[in-house]
């Protein structure tokens, strides 16, 4: 029998009841709670991008297979609360992804995919209604404050774009980040008040969103793939450094800048 057909969810499930058993389990799960738990779901959801960044499947299965077992890790700690377990869980997304496809499980047609999304929208506003949360009329409604600050700024900048509020093209973004930059460079030269700076480069950031947002790029894929790049080149600027018989850290600057300069050309080369 191969290993995958020897481990059910109900497998998965138990272990988990068995690491948090008070006297059988691991002390370190035992331990944890919601809030010290959070950090490493918020963890491997970025594991699971970045395999398929690299188009890692074998590595996607495993970070899939973490990232479950964070529900599983939620869902049994909210068991033992008597506030929900796990088969509750698949069941309101279950019911939400009926609720919110009545064109694919029910009669429902849309005339295009811009109708089938004001719908979506109008039905996450009946869904938080029904959840008693105050009336919130704002086109703004809904976007959780819990996103990582990237994201809540490309779901503002859409939500804001879908009542007409957005620049046509990339023409004038570009224009406005040029204009933020040009801020930022005279707050430097003001003084660099670190509040004032905070506020100015913030607003770089938020530009930044919106171009990429105009540009179909996902700003997080990019910006993990800038690292990527960097931490490559670094590397690289490393092992040349230390093939001329000197440490990286040992060179000046100008001599730095050298290294960086033969790690990018090394790039180019077929």
């Amino acid at each position: 029998m191969s290993e995958p057909a020897r481990h059910s969810l109900d497998d998965l499930l138990a272990i988990m009841a068995r690491l948090r058993d008070p006297e059988r389990g691991c002390p370190w799960d035992v331990q944890q709670d919601f809030a010290s738990i959070a950090a490493y779901t918020i963890e491997e959801a970025y594991e699971v991008a970045d395999a398929i960044d690299r188009r890692d499947w074998h590595d996607l299965r495993d970070e899939l297979g973490d990232l479950l077992l964070q529900v599983v890790f939620h869902a049994q700690m909210a068991a033992e609360q008597g506030l929900f377990g796990f088969a509750d869980v698949a069941h309101a997304i279950s019911a939400k992804m009926l609720r919110r496809h009545p064109h694919v499980f029910g009669d429902v047609r849309y005339a295009d995919l811009a109708a089938q999304m004001q719908a979506w929208e109008e039905i996450k506003t009946a869904e938080r209604a029904d959840k008693g949360e105050p009336a919130d009329a704002s086109a703004l409604a809904g976007i959780s404050a819990g996103l990582p600050e990237w994201k809540r700024a490309q779901k503002l900048q859409q939500r804001a774009a879908a009542t007409g509020f957005a620049w046509p093209d990339p023409a004038p973004v570009l224009a406005k980040l040029a204009e933020e930059v040009d801020e930022v460079r005279a707050e430097f030269a003001n003084g660099a008040d670190p509040a004032r700076l905070q506020d100015e480069i913030g607003d770089v950031l938020f530009v930044m969103v919106n171009l990429a947002r105009h540009a179909g790029v996902d700003f997080s894929q990019a910006l993990r793939h800038a690292n990527a790049k960097f931490e490559r080149r670094f590397r690289r600027m490393e092992q040349l450094a230390a093939a001329d018989g000197a440490a990286f850290g040992e060179r000046t600057l100008g001599e730095q800048e050298q290294l960086w300069q033969r790690a990018k050309q090394a790039e180019r080369k077929p």
